[in-house]
């Protein structure tokens, strides 16, 4: 689950998949129709196991009725062009405007009839909602993610513009409390990959919901390798595999992007770093992404029945993979 392949990392995809044995890999930047979805729709064809998610087009955003045409549009995606998904950019929430110009909910009611198409589809909607918490602090020698804010300060939220971080999460649960038919991947770790009790709440609140644990092995693994280990095999069901993997003619994305472009040569140390912090039963090993956070993480030796659970299982079952 969750990556970000343009054409031209194609062919890099090929070898990374081959190098780090990846079955299938989910691109969560499928683009919509006239926007990039006929080109990612070439690339699957072109590439065994390179699954597609539709991604709405937001410029219609303030046209009456944007959502149905949406929910169409997504019908369209997944019955004629073989998508398996809905993508949904943290945009909603933190950057749409409405026709007068005002920040656009988590919880939209404009966008009601896709979250419901997506549910008659069968299609689960992976969501992007926020930001870790460090993006809301001052950007500062002082905050945990200074590196990586350093380099891209246009992701500080710290100027106040952008809603609270929790006030975001509960649009989301609204949303996703007022559409239990609709399977949401809540991604980052259901977006509050630092708070662990929180994440328990989340999956015990709603039964329709599930996490990835893309580019927040960072987060989750400074938590107690216990209470970690627990957590998965209780929710041993309900969490994907993701590493937030970006391929482009800009370059490639490690989780996260920074002063130093990543090489291919990096990206097989990427997935072992990931390997060994799920399978291994090391203290105070590096994380994947070290411009999210100068510490280290705690390994967590999942079993192996749970292991191929959040590998490839959950994935193939929620998406319908063929055996």
């Amino acid at each position: 689950m969750h990556t970000h392949i343009m054409p031209s990392g194609l062919e890099r995809l090929a070898e990374i998949m081959r190098d780090n044995g990846l079955a299938a890999v989910v691109n969560l930047s499928g683009g919509s129709f006239g926007r990039g979805l006929e080109i990612s729709e070439a690339m699957a064809q072109r590439l065994p196991g390179l699954i597609n998610f539709y991604t709405p087009n937001w410029r219609g955003a303030t046209a009456p009725d944007f959502g149905r045409r949406e929910a169409e549009a997504l019908e369209r995606a997944v019955k004629e062009h073989g998508f398996r998904g809905l993508k949904i950019a943290k945009i909603l929430g933190i950057g749409l405007p409405d026709a007068q110009g005002q920040r656009v909910p988590v919880d939209w009611p404009e966008l009601d009839p896709l979250w419901s198409k997506a549910g008659e589809l069968g299609v689960p909607v992976a969501i992007h909602t926020g930001d870790p918490k460090a993006f809301w602090e001052p950007v500062t020698p002082a905050n945990e993610r200074y590196d990586e804010l350093s380099v891209h300060p246009g992701w500080s939220y710290a100027d106040g513009s952008i809603p609270p971080r929790a006030v975001l999460l509960a649009e989301r649960d609204r949303m996703v409390a007022k559409h239990p038919e609709t399977t949401f991947i809540c991604v980052h770790f259901g977006s509050n990959s630092e708070d662990l009790d929180y994440v328990t709440k989340l999956l015990d609140t709603y039964p329709n919901v599930v996490i990835d644990t893309a580019a927040r092995l960072g987060e989750i693994g400074r938590h107690p390798p216990d209470a970690v280990r627990a957590f998965f095999i209780k929710y041993r069901k309900r969490i994907l595999f993701g590493t937030d993997l970006g391929l482009s003619s800009q370059g490639i994305m490690l989780g996260s992007t920074g002063a130093d472009e990543p090489t291919m040569a990096d990206v097989k140390p990427f997935y072992d770093a990931h390997w060994r912090f799920f399978e291994g039963k090391e203290r105070g090993i590096p994380h994947p992404t070290p411009i999210q956070g100068r510490w280290t993480i705690d390994a967590i030796d999942l079993p192996d029945d749970v292991l191929s659970d959040v590998y490839y299982d959950n994935a193939a079952r929620l998406l319908k993979l063929s055996p």
